[in-house]
């Protein structure tokens, strides 16, 4: 019997002596857990990013780690797209700034000389250019807005089947008033019954603005060819005008934000149009194309997906 005593004391002593061990790895774990997440959390708070490391157990830590390395990319991410939003903002603010200059140092000389006494004539013709800068100015914010509107996701595309013949039909009338004071003819070639999954508002806009570059660059007396064909996987829209080209070395820079050739800076426009038309475009998986030749004219070519 004291056999048996003894080894059931024994048994108790070793259960303690184990668990006391155990509470102590236990506490152990607890304290390096505690430390290695503190270490992490630690640099979260100092922006730093957090890197992958490879432990030998799968436990625990090794789990919550790869969480918050997660969380460290998704964090170094979104202050990379608040940078660029920032820069965004920032030259925005600048184009807008260099572009409202003018207008409105012409507008407040223009105010100066009518507080001067002159003659009625000369008071209309002051009175006409401020309208003019007037006009330069609400096309310009409006332009803004829009493509801020755009780029930021307030407005939405909405695409839904709708005749292209329509979509057409709106942004050549709104761009007939201006062709006609130039005496540009307009020619158009299409399926009147062609259906298009498109955005018809938004999508008439960007014609609308090739358009009307079209008019701003073609001389008088030229002419405007419009064309839509329906291919296996797009539906071209083709716009050929007799203006006066682009060098093949600008073609890629008339899509950017405020861009204008050189030559053209004394017509009217802003160099906003072409940029928002690719934009709307583009946010419907579609694309633009240009090919032209110095004193032969552009094609802008549109494609949507059918």
């Amino acid at each position: 019997m004291e056999i048996i005593y003894s080894l059931v004391i024994m048994l108790l002593l070793g259960t303690v002596v184990y668990l006391l061990w155990k509470n102590r790895c236990l506490k152990r774990d607890i304290y390096d857990f505690t430390e290695k997440l503190d270490y992490g959390l630690q640099k979260l708070l100092n922006e730093q990013k957090l890197t992958k490391e490879v432990y030998g157990q799968d436990d625990l830590w090794n789990m919550i780690h790869e969480k918050l390395c997660r969380i460290s990319d998704l964090y170094t991410l979104k202050n990379l797209e608040l940078q660029k939003e920032k820069e965004y903002l920032k030259e925005l603010v600048s184009d807008l700034s260099h572009q409202t200059k003018t207008p409105l140092a012409n507008m407040k000389l223009y105010q100066e000389l009518l507080c001067d006494e002159m003659h009625a004539s000369e008071r209309t013709e002051y009175l006409t250019n401020m309208s003019r800068q007037i006009d330069k100015l609400d096309f310009l914010l409006q332009s803004m807005v829009k493509m801020s509107r755009l780029e930021t996701g307030t407005i939405k595309i909405q695409k839904s089947k709708h005749l292209i013949a329509d979509t057409l039909a709106l942004a050549i009338e709104a761009v007939v008033p201006y062709a006609d004071r130039k005496n540009i003819s307009i020619h158009v070639t299409y399926d009147e019954t062609l259906l298009l999954t498109h955005d018809k508002k938004w999508t008439t806009e960007a014609i609308f603005n090739i358009l009307d570059n079209a008019v701003k660059y073609t001389e008088e007396n030229g002419s405007i060819s419009i064309l839509i064909k329906q291919e296996d996987i797009f539906t071209k829209i083709s716009i050929a005008d007799t203006g006066k080209g682009i060098p093949i070395e600008r073609q890629g820079a008339i899509f950017n934000r405020f861009y204008r050739e050189p030559e053209v800076h004394g017509t009217q426009g802003v160099g906003i149009g072409l940029y928002l038309a690719r934009k709307i475009i583009s946010m419907q998986y579609g694309y633009i194309k240009v090919e032209s030749e110095p004193g032969k004219g552009s094609i802008f070519q549109i494609y949507l997906p059918n």
